[in-house]
């Protein structure tokens, strides 16, 4: 009796080179080839080239988009394997169409939530600066803020945006919040008070984004938005990069019409390298790593097996 030949699992995008670490992929071993990829492809042409030998691919939620087109050109493909519980890069009507299954995994929003302080606190405190200062020979250089009696200002309150204001309540901050379906009665269960957009923006010394990116929410935070804030305020984004304007919020911080900005994430993924972003001294820059521990790598590649192997035993 022949026995199936081994599928070929291709791993995307595993830039710190891990993702055999974080969970037990022995389980496939004799039913499966691994192929681990640490870089980038951007391009579509590069992607198809890439993944065309593979039945599964395995991805990291929204690095590398596979849209119909890309789909298309995958014959091979029978399963998408994605971190999280949904992942807005795949085409899912694409894939239903060409019989590809998608699996997903568990999720926890506990490292973006302390994330988000790190880089309020880091910011406020010019962490960064007095490090390089201290690693180049030199002493104090800068004043730092204190977050007490500030406001801080939500833009969005949802599980994330919620946890974030009751931490900002505990370092004795006013926390206000504002979205587009953000209601009265919400804003008060979670302890927080809503305003209108306008007062949002011209009255917190730190807006922090917690907001899904959707057609309303994609360039919400524009020229008009900036201008209404205070020189001293800053924004930090760890949600989606487009949310923001990225032009508008460069030449914001070029003039210094606002204090600065703590940023994790970016309209296109890696950063470019000459993005402005990468050297204004008044940004602090993260290479998209909110969600980035071992724990939650643990989750994402330990159900990611899971779902392999399950879809294994499903096959006739």
């Amino acid at each position: 009796m022949s026995h199936p030949s081994p599928i070929r699992i291709a791993i995307l995008d595993d830039y710190q080179n891990v993702a055999l670490d974080m969970a037990d992929w022995s389980v496939l071993q004799g039913r499966a080839e691994i192929t681990v990829f640490n870089d980038h492809q951007a391009l579509p042409a590069q992607v198809v080239e890439r993944l065309q030998p593979f039945d599964v691919v395995c991805v990291m939620r929204e690095r590398t988009p596979l849209t119909r087109a890309i789909l298309e050109q995958l014959p091979d493909l029978k399963l998408i394997a994605s971190t999280g519980p949904a992942n807005a890069s795949i085409d899912m009507e694409a894939a239903a169409a060409r019989g590809i299954e998608v699996a997903h995994t568990g999720y926890s929003s506990t490292p973006t939530i302390e994330f988000a302080w790190a880089m309020i606190l880091a910011m406020a405190r010019n962490i960064p600066i007095e490090n390089r200062s201290l690693r180049e020979g030199g002493w104090q250089r800068t004043l730092g803020t204190q977050l007490a009696g500030k406001t801080l200002g939500l833009l969005g309150l949802g599980h994330i945006g919620s946890a974030v204001g009751v931490i900002g309540r505990a370092f004795r901050m006013n926390v206000i919040a504002w979205s587009q379906n953000l209601t009265a009665e919400r804003a008060e269960s979670k302890g927080v008070q809503l305003v209108d957009k306008d007062t949002l923006f011209s009255s917190a010394d730190i807006l922090s984004i917690h907001l899904r990116l959707s057609e309303r929410t994609h360039g919400l935070v524009g020229a008009a938005e900036l201008a209404r804030m205070k020189p001293a305020s800053r924004i930090v984004n760890t949600s989606r990069g487009p949310i923001v304007d990225a032009a508008a919020l460069i030449d914001a911080l070029r003039r210094g019409q606002i204090a600065g900005a703590a940023l994790d994430v970016y309209d296109t993924e890696p950063l470019e390298a000459a993005s402005p972003l990468r050297t204004l001294d008044n940004v602090l820059a993260t290479p998209h790593i909110g969600y980035v521990t071992r724990e939650m790598y643990e989750t994402f590649y330990g159900d990611t097996v899971r779902n392999i192997v399950a879809w294994l035993d499903r096959r006739p």
